[in-house]
């Protein structure tokens, strides 16, 4: 539905901290599905572990972030016809955020986010990640889009 070029069009991030490759689902205003898949080349592993490579958790959490970010400009967008060329997400705060179980090379990390609510530019969101259909991975994110 929409891959890397376009999501860079709505994202600032740039390698190596755009962290979803492909958008699959988006329901306006409602949810989205995308994925990232992880490959031994991520810089983050030459430190994560040496011999021993985990995804850290809170690449986990950014890549949750930055899919809501995309989930929230389309419907803001396409919704209500705002203009987002000078605006930004912040993110407000992460809650109950859970690990469940490691990402390793090789997985393809896919995040479920939902709307909890919205109100504005206030974005109450629900992510979870999967591999292969686990769940590894959930939090709830609060995100606010500001002028740059």
């Amino acid at each position: 539905m929409m891959d890397v070029t376009e999501i860079q069009t709505i994202l600032p991030h740039r390698y190596p901290f755009l962290l979803i490759d492909r958008v699959t689902e988006l329901e306006l205003g409602a949810s989205l599905k995308a994925y990232k898949n992880i490959t031994i080349a991520e810089p983050v592993f030459l430190g994560h572990f040496p011999g021993h490579p985990i995804y850290p958790g809170v690449m986990i959490i950014e890549g949750m972030a930055q899919a809501g970010g995309v989930l929230a400009f389309k419907s803001l967008t396409l919704q209500n016809g705002m203009n987002l060329d000078d605006k930004v997400v912040y993110f407000m705060s992460i809650d109950g955020a859970k690990f469940r179980s490691p990402v390793r090379p090789g997985d393809k990390l896919e995040y479920e986010i939902s709307v909890l609510k919205n109100k504005g530019v206030v974005w109450a969101l629900e992510g979870k990640a999967y591999v292969e259909g686990k769940l590894v991975a959930e939090a709830k994110l609060t995100a606010m889009i500001v002028d740059k």
